[in-house]
C-alpha cells in the first residue's frame, strides 16, 4: 500500500508540475524517488534523438559532463554528471520502446524516461528515478539533492528540442 501511495503522489505531483518543470523528491526508509515532467512543443522523434544520442548529450544537456557508449537496449554506458564529476556511473539500458519509454540503471536504482502525447500537439516528457534497496538507509544521507539537476535536465531538453522543431530540422 505504501508503494502505491508513493506512486500516486508522484503521478499527481508530476501532472501538477508538467508545465512548469518543477521536480519533486519523495523519500522513505528504503528508497528515494525523484521526478520531473515538462511539456515540450516538438515532435517525438526530435526529443527521442536527443535522449538517445550519447555523443551529443554534453552539447545540449548542462547536467551531463560526458557519456561514453551507445544508448541502445542492452548496452552499457558510462556517465559523468555535474552532481559528482569525480564519479563515473556505469549504467545499463534496461528497457526501450522507441519514441515512448526508456529505462536505464544500475544495481542501486533506475531512471525512467517517458514521452506522452499531449492534446493539441507536443509531448510531456517525464523522468523518474528510484534509488533504493535494503542498504539505502546506510547511504541515503550522502546523496545530494537531485531537484535542481532534474529541473535543469528537463529545461535543457525542452529548449533544445523546441529550437530544432522551430528550425525545421
Amino acid at each position: 500500500m505504501k508503494n502505491f501511495l508513493t506512486i500516486l503522489i508522484l503521478m499527481t505531483t508530476a501532472t501538477a508540475h508538467a508545465q512548469i518543470g518543477k521536480a519533486t523528491t519523495v523519500k522513505n526508509t528504503f528508497n528515494q524517488v525523484t521526478s520531473v515532467s515538462i511539456n515540450i512543443d516538438a515532435d517525438s522523434s526530435i526529443i527521442w534523438t536527443l535522449l538517445t544520442n550519447a555523443s551529443d548529450f554534453p552539447r545540449w544537456n548542462s547536467t551531463v559532463v560526458s557519456i561514453e557508449g551507445d544508448i541502445k537496449l542492452g548496452e552499457k554506458i558510462k556517465l559523468k554528471s555535474t552532481l559528482d564529476e569525480s564519479r563515473t556511473f556505469k549504467i545499463k539500458i534496461k528497457e526501450m520502446e522507441a519514441e515512448h519509454r526508456m529505462v536505464w540503471g544500475d544495481g542501486k536504482g533506475s531512471r525512467e524516461f517517458t514521452l506522452t502525447p499531449k492534446d493539441g500537439g507536443g509531448y510531456t516528457f517525464s523522468m523518474v528515478e528510484k534509488i533504493g534497496g535494503l542498504m539505502f538507509p546506510m547511504y541515503a544521507k550522502y546523496l545530494p539533492s537531485f531537484i535542481e539537476n532534474f529541473e535543469q535536465y528537463a529545461l535543457d531538453l525542452k529548449t533544445e528540442a523546441e529550437v530544432i522543431e522551430r528550425s525545421g530540422n
